[in-house]
């Protein structure tokens, strides 16, 4: 390219850009030029205005009827924090009957497979399937997923723990807002039991399933085969 043509490419690149962006710090009354208006223009209503929508006329709408504020103290502070009171963790499940079309929570079989399922979901691609902290993530680099197997966590206290999959602590994020308050506790419910699995004694299997790791114990090896 000739530098003349050049020159003028500049030239002329400069003015288009002037002549839509402007320069920089100057004001006008006219509008701003809009090339892709798109969600500029929507069908809303805004805070505090009039709306011929609604018989009332008001744009703002009231709560629901039973709407908690995010920063109202529920009644329950265990069940929704995980604390007794503002410096100590609480521990223990804060079971309650059935409410609000929703289950009971308790300690049962129902509830132990929704806290299963729920750790699959959120939980088990890094502290793994057993609470391992060998997620399937620690393939790919991540490492440093606590295991709950280890004395610390074995110790920590329900409250605390609870507190962490709703605010998150060190690298892991806060859980809280996905996973409904019940089912955070319906995850430690599970947890507890993948603690116990790993760490079981001989006095936490059924009278039956003593007797079976007894005479599993006391049954002779089966002599090696010679070549």
């Amino acid at each position: 390219m000739k530098p003349g043509y050049a020159i003028l490419s500049l030239i002329l690149v400069v003015a288009i850009v002037i002549g839509l962006a402007g320069f920089r710090g100057d004001h006008s009354p006219r509008p701003p030029l809009e090339l892709l208006p798109d969600m500029i223009y929507q069908d809303k209503v805004k805070d505090q205005v009039t709306s011929p929508f609604f018989n009332d006329g008001m744009a703002s709408r009231p709560p629901i009827d039973g709407t908690v504020a995010l920063e109202m103290p529920a009644q329950n502070d265990y069940w929704a924090t995980g604390k007794w009171n503002s410096t100590n963790w609480g521990d223990g499940i804060p079971v309650h009957v059935a409410r609000d079309n929703a289950r009971a929570l308790q300690v049962d079989e129902e509830n132990m497979a929704r806290g299963r399922e729920r750790y699959a979901i959120s939980c088990q691609v890094c502290h793994g399937a057993v609470g391992d902290g060998k997620g399937i993530v620690a393939k790919y680099g991540l490492i440093g997923a606590a295991s709950y197997h280890s004395d610390r966590l074995r110790t920590m206290t329900d409250g605390e723990i609870f507190n962490t999959i709703t605010n998150g602590k060190g690298q892991m994020l806060g859980y809280g807002y996905n996973i409904a308050v019940d089912d955070r506790w319906r995850i430690i419910m599970y947890i507890r039991a993948l603690q116990r699995s790993q760490n079981a004694a001989f006095a936490d299997a059924s009278p039956e399933e003593q007797k079976q790791l007894q005479d599993k114990a006391q049954k002779p090896a089966s002599p090696s085969s010679k070549p």
